[in-house]
């Protein structure tokens, strides 16, 4: 690099660095009363991806009011219940799976797919909809920060599964269930 164009990108870095010192004192101390809380904006953004839309039926239908009922006695926001569901619908698409043969994924059961061998709980309190979604809800409150992190990241961290991904598709529904059935 010549030196003209050396001293030319050192000016501009001292002048960067320069209006941040100066700057950011200033900036800390503006008024907040216009800035909104980055969970807003999180909250409302769009979904990502591609989603996924299934019929319930009365029993998974059932099922969504008791994560709801078990999110709101855990004391959680609504956006617990939003990742609840859309975890659930991901997992077993709102049915409280037993054991499933040939087809279980290892000893995975309920709304969920627990597992007894990872601590998750007994087959019977995994298969309770109340003490499986308390269970979720005890995993997502040691993430920090869930509430403002994207859904699948969230319940991702909680689930570890082999398809991270998976669990965005299903954001919008589990909101409009959240929506529907949260004053209910």
């Amino acid at each position: 690099m010549n030196t003209i164009m050396r001293k030319s990108v050192l000016s501009v870095a001292g002048l960067a660095f320069a209006g941040g010192v100066f700057a950011g004192p200033i900036a800390a101390h503006a008024n907040p009363v216009d800035a909104k809380p980055a969970a807003v904006a999180v909250q409302s953004a769009k979904p990502q991806g591609d989603q996924s839309h299934i019929s319930l039926n009365d029993e998974q239908t059932a099922n969504v009011k008791a994560i709801i009922a078990a999110t709101k006695k855990a004391g959680l926001p609504e956006r617990a219940a939003v990742i609840s569901i859309a975890t659930s619908l991901q997992e077993s698409k709102l049915e409280n799976l037993g054991h499933l043969g040939d087809m279980n994924d290892h000893d995975s059961l309920g709304l969920f797919q627990q597992r007894p061998s990872s601590g998750w709980g007994t087959p019977e309190q995994i298969t309770d909809p109340e003490y499986s979604t308390t269970a979720f809800l005890k995993g997502l409150k040691q993430v920090d920060g869930w509430q403002d992190m994207p859904l699948t990241d969230a319940a991702q961290t909680v689930q570890v599964s082999a398809y991270p991904d998976a669990y965005a598709q299903w954001e919008q529904q589990a909101t409009d269930l959240v929506a529907q059935h949260w004053n209910s």
